[in-house]
């Protein structure tokens, strides 16, 4: 992938580019992320059967011993009959539909920056960001608008307050993806052992 462009190198079948737009609708499904997040941890080949397993321990949030039957087979029908084709045209993984394998390709650990941006489970940063500014902008507004009880407190004391919030805040949001990171490399030197 070239950084800064916006499209991967030929990767479909038919050698076309894949631009973000149909990485962001490959990567739109949670069950299509779990795929590349565990070949991105475990690499491959991987069974279709063991793959439908682990991913329906993740979308259950169950050790895999303890997913039925029933919910590995909904997982593994929709895997093989839409998501494993869809990723494989794609070229994001190879698929071979006829031995139930998946592999990994060239582009699987590149798209690790599309799964930051499109997450699983996990707080939404955006939102709270966004929430954030939209009440201090409330509380700028309203200062200048001189409404008691807001103006009880000096200008520069909620300046402060906001100022310390967003600092805390993307202190801890950095703290998380540097863990998160961290825990990914951990993750995969265990496995290289």
């Amino acid at each position: 992938m070239s950084k800064g462009s916006d499209t991967l190198q030929p990767v479909g079948a038919d050698g076309a580019q894949l631009s973000k737009g149909e990485i962001f609708d490959v990567l739109q499904n949670e069950r299509r992320r779990y795929v590349l997040q565990y070949l991105r941890r475990h690499g491959g080949p991987v069974e279709l059967g063991d793959l439908a397993t682990r991913v329906a321990a993740e979308e259950y949030e169950c050790p895999t011993d303890s997913v039925s039957g029933k919910q590995r087979k909904r997982v593994y029908t929709t895997l093989q009959q839409t998501h494993l084709p869809k990723m494989d045209e794609a070229g994001i993984v190879e698929f071979d539909s006829d031995d139930g394998v998946i592999d990994t390709t060239q582009y699987t650990d590149e798209l690790t920056v599309y799964l930051e941006i499109v997450p699983g489970k996990e707080f939404p940063w955006r939102e709270y960001y966004l929430s954030l500014g939209a009440v201090s902008l409330a509380v700028v507004a309203t200062l200048w608008a001189d409404v008691y009880p807001v103006t009880v407190v000096p200008p520069l004391v909620w300046a402060t307050v906001f100022a310390v919030i967003l600092t805390v805040s993307a202190a801890y949001h950095t703290f998380l993806g540097r863990e998160l990171t961290l825990s990914e490399y951990a993750a995969r030197s265990d496995g290289d052992e």
